[in-house]
């Protein structure tokens, strides 16, 4: 089995994903390196003002931003474009497009792929476009259906993040299968960082109330995970899966860590595994 030094590149190449939280701008400040890129969340009870705002001040700080803009969130073309302006306008030239939890949406859109064709027939005005990849199954979308939406959206697309994923088999499993069926955008894989199980139950509070439902209702094998004897490590699934994410064929870029705005600890532990490396 292949060792956690086949990894490092990985771990060169990261993205912090964060929640748009009060303290979170402070927090990227004072411990994100300026060459890691910072993904912020939107949520279906707040909208998008609070990620766009933060997106803002941190590209003004000389960060690499990637907004997430939920396809439900948003209200008809002239919002959309609204938006891209005002991405446009802080140097942005990156976003994240998932279809979003809104029910019902705010407007027309109530999936990616509307918002990805329009994006090209307003001319492909920014450079990177984010989509989602579903190692493990959808709760409401059959596993082959989730690649083909990922077919359908490659065109319109520059990159994938897989979603969340705590087994190392799933996650080779499926990136193998998405190759096989020709899907050839790099893969930044989606891992979460080292968070502690009482932390991330804090945080679920903090999103909101319906949010937080939700949140815990839609991932309880999370919180098994979190709570399993020894805790969970990142490195342990990486080492685990370092062979096939680390394989050419497997086209993945770098990692997606998901902080849960435990931005310090995430820090603190990428820069102590690269140091143990050879």
């Amino acid at each position: 089995m292949s060792g956690p030094q086949d990894f490092r590149a990985l771990l060169d190449s990261v993205r912090y994903e964060v929640l748009p939280a009060r303290a979170t701008e402070d927090k990227v400040l004072a411990h994100v390196p300026r060459d890691v890129v910072v993904t912020v969340t939107a949520s279906p009870v707040k909208g998008l003002e609070p990620t766009l705002d933060l997106t803002g001040r941190l590209a003004a700080h000389g960060y690499r931003v990637a907004p997430h803009v939920p396809a439900r969130l948003l209200r008809d073309d002239a919002h959309l474009k609204d938006v891209i302006d005002r991405l446009r306008g802080a140097g942005v030239d990156d976003v994240f497009v998932p279809a979003g939890d809104a029910d019902p949406p705010a407007g027309a859109y109530d999936g990616a792929l509307p918002v990805l064709r329009r994006l090209g027939e307003l001319g492909s005005p920014l450079a990177r476009v984010g989509i989602t990849g579903y190692p493990e199954s959808h709760p409401l979308i059959h596993d082959d259906l989730t690649i083909q939406a990922m077919w359908d959206k490659q065109a319109h697309a520059t990159y994938i993040v897989s979603n969340l994923c705590f087994d190392s088999r799933v996650l080779g499993d499926w990136v193998g299968r998405i190759r096989r069926r020709g899907i050839a955008l790099p893969v930044h894989v989606g891992v979460a960082g080292p968070v502690q199980r009482a932390k991330l139950l804090s945080m679920a509070t903090k999103i909101g109330v319906g949010e937080s439902t939700r949140f815990l209702t839609r991932h309880p094998s999370w919180f098994l995970r979190f709570a399993a004897p020894g805790g969970y490590a990142p490195e342990r699934l990486l080492a685990r899966g370092s062979e096939a994410l680390t394989a050419p064929s497997a086209g993945v870029a770098g990692l997606h860590l998901f902080t849960f705005n435990q931005i310090a600890e995430t820090e603190r532990w990428r820069r102590e595994l690269l140091d143990r490396l050879p």
